[in-house]
């Protein structure tokens, strides 16, 4: 593909594996790409050809996968379009970029009590007009801090050079992509491994929010995977629901109710896989650190993200992609390269989509490890750590990127019938001879289905 392409093969290749020999890139086609300051659809590309990788190696067969570089653009846009009704709206009327004194800042309002955060610092406005203009009487600094001290989450726009040099910059730079540790022994394991559906029978307990731990769990089942996953009562993810919970089934529990507790204890001692995107401290507040998680299901393949990494000051502050795209000098290199005079963030959420393929590898390297050596293992993943990779690819300044168009031929044959309407889901954009990435089932709510395996 290209020397972007390849440079982030090695970084992924090398930190998954540690001082493992490089493997070959997988088969790169229809090499279109974003038109942005960062190689974002390399980043694509790779981070999908990583999991496709990890199917070959866990299958022992030697093909190469081959990923259209076009379509895995697409996949980190959406994979599903609504024919007869309009798409759910992404952001809260509230949410985005707003001027201050000194700079800009983002305020994410999506979720009820992170709107509610924001009203108690800025008060309640009836537009984002009126909103802009409260804002635009705060220093960044301050408002960031004030926002997230009420419970929101708000990121003030910062350079690279100026994230480099904050404490948890600094302490994100310094952890690596994966951060894999070997754990105790579990019992042997009769994983059939079709080649068709390897995951078949496989079990993965989905503890995921929002859309990195969930575009890894929606590939999982796309394997064949039985994932199930679990939210607390009242979340709602309306936006994304039709795009990321194909495949899945889904369940509620209250991990503070003694019943509830009980019943997720039940079904983790089952668990093959564990993949979950809580805060860093926020399962060992409900008593299952690592520790635990492994002391109730040896061998458990246990695959983590964190938004802001799992080390420094913010390791436990709340955080979403569009959040760390700013923070982390994304969002203003971005206005730099476009020559603009306001927050120019990536194409996509791209941070979200890599992360979450990088950790389906991650789930399938260990459960490859445990067939082999019958160990468990945990991989750690964060969105300011995949962003630390991306800031390392930029593109030169007479590098051209060609943009990317739809096609027709890009969509399923067939038509997708979910519980909200009518839809047609993208082409797989990786393929691996003899193994097909499809859900088998459509998307549904949270609670759709018992807490059970």
């Amino acid at each position: 593909m290209n020397h972007l392409a390849n440079a982030l093969w090695q970084h992924m290749w090398q930190g998954l594996h540690g001082n493992h020999a490089p493997q070959m890139l997988p088969v790169f086609t229809d090499h279109a790409t974003f038109s942005s300051a960062y190689a974002v659809s390399e980043l694509a590309a790779t981070s999908l050809g990583l999991a496709m990788q990890g199917v070959a190696d866990l299958l022992n067969r030697p093909a190469r996968p081959q990923v259209n570089v076009r379509l895995a653009s697409r996949w980190f846009q959406h994979s599903f379009m609504p024919l007869n009704r309009a798409a759910p709206a992404l952001w809260d009327p509230f949410a985005g970029d707003y001027a201050c004194r000194n700079g800009w800042i983002r305020l994410h309002t999506n979720a009820p009590h992170h709107r509610l955060a924001m009203e108690r610092v800025l008060g309640r406005h009836p537009d984002r007009a009126a909103l802009a203009r409260e804002v635009a009487q705060w220093q960044a600094t301050e408002l960031e801090q004030a926002v997230i001290e009420a419970g929101g989450c708000a990121a003030e726009m910062r350079s690279a050079e100026a994230w480099q040099q904050h404490p948890q910059g600094m302490a994100v730079i310094h952890e690596p992509l994966f951060a894999r540790q070997t754990l105790a022994d579990g019992p042997a394991v009769t994983w059939a491994l079709p080649a068709a559906r390897p995951l078949l029978g496989i079990k993965v307990l989905d503890l995921t929010r929002i859309i990195a731990g969930p575009v890894a769990t929606r590939f999982l089942a796309s394997l064949g995977a039985n994932v199930l996953r679990i939210d607390p009562p009242g979340w709602q993810e309306p936006g994304v629901d039709e795009e990321l919970a194909c495949g899945k089934r889904r369940a509620v529990l209250d991990l503070t109710q003694p019943a509830d507790r009980a019943q997720f204890i039940w079904l983790l001692k089952q668990a093959d896989v564990m993949v979950h995107g809580y805060r860093a401290d926020a399962l060992e507040k409900l008593g299952f650190d690592a520790a635990s998680l492994q002391a109730l299901s040896p061998g458990l393949v246990d695959v983590s993200l964190n938004a802001w990494g799992w080390q420094g000051p913010w390791r436990n502050r709340r955080g979403f992609d569009s959040l760390v795209q700013m923070s982390c000098g994304i969002a203003e290199q971005g206005m730099r390269w476009k020559q603009h005079d306001a927050p120019v963030p990536l194409p996509v959420q791209a941070l979200d989509h890599a992360t979450g393929y990088l950790m389906a590898a991650a789930v399938l390297a260990g459960l490859r490890q445990r067939l082999q050596h019958g160990c468990g293992n945990q991989t750690r993943l964060s969105l300011a750590r995949t962003a630390w990779l991306l800031e390392q690819h930029r593109y030169g300044l007479n590098e051209q990127q060609t943009g990317i168009t739809p096609r027709l031929c890009d969509n399923q044959p067939c038509i997708e019938l979910t519980p909200w309407g009518i839809g047609v889901r993208l082409r797989s954009a990786a393929w691996l001879p003899g193994t097909t990435l499809q859900c088998a089932t459509p998307g549904n709510p949270p609670g759709t289905h018992p807490a059970h395996w």
